[in-house]
């Protein structure tokens, strides 16, 4: 079997839409497929062996002539690639497109959006989680544009004043950390431990780690934009 063509796609579109009642032509004008019913607007289908700018250039660039727009790719099979439809298909309901697929064993053309405006619902809670990180984090110790893994977050610099307490003081009480670095949440970031750097003693009591040393030296208190640790008493035990 040869590379997959887009010329592949065009019997199953072109099926797919006469059984709607369209007469359907291939390439008119600058258009790949064009499907016209009286009474309708002409549909314009764009195909494509997968998704890429080009075809999402081309889609929009077609919404100058119509409103019922689409832009088509095979269906793939696997979890990767239908996680990789789905953010496409996000994108193209943002951009006023419509996104058909064929299966190519069979022919199978699925609609898995329709061409129209697009209104978002905003999410009061992504805005409160926002706004809460915004708030929380002291100063600007991240780079907007910066890879995500690593990022200098408001948990991050909380855990770096817990880490910075626990090497001045060494192994301390959960509830003498949260008085004496002003991180409330201090016990439940040294149980939780999300990043290796805290170590459980004995009930209620937590010690720095090797890999917390490590984390503490890596990101240093400058992260932490003046939130560096008070000088520590000696630890309740």
């Amino acid at each position: 079997m040869g590379p997959m063509r887009e010329t592949d796609l065009y019997p199953p579109v072109k099926g797919f839409l006469e059984g709607q009642g369209y007469e359907v032509k291939g390439e008119v004008a600058e258009a790949d497929v064009v499907a016209c019913r009286a009474g309708d607007p002409p549909v314009i289908v764009e195909l494509k062996t997968g998704f890429s700018l080009a075809l999402l250039q081309q889609g929009v660039a077609r919404l100058s002539v119509t409103d019922a727009v689409y832009v088509c790719v095979p269906r793939r099979a696997g979890r990767v690639a239908q996680r990789a439809l789905a953010e496409n298909v996000r994108l193209c309901r943002r951009l006023g497109l419509g996104v058909l697929t064929v299966r190519l064993s069979d022919g199978l053309v699925e609609v898995h959006c329709d061409p129209g405006p697009y209104r978002p619902r905003k999410s009061a809670a992504r805005k409160g989680r926002l706004l809460r990180e915004f708030a929380r984090r002291a100063g600007d110790p991240a780079r907007g544009g910066a890879m995500r893994s690593g990022l200098v977050t408001a948990y991050r610099q909380d855990a770096l004043r817990v880490a910075a307490f626990l090497a001045a003081a060494g192994p301390s009480k959960g509830a003498v950390v949260a008085r004496e670095t002003g991180v409330a949440r201090a016990t439940r970031i040294m149980a939780d431990d999300h990043y290796g750097w805290f170590e459980r003693v004995s009930p209620g009591i937590y010690r720095l780690t090797p890999t917390g040393a490590d984390g503490l030296a890596r990101y240093g208190a400058d992260d932490a934009e003046g939130a560096a640790c008070p000088a520590a008493p000696m630890p309740e035990r």
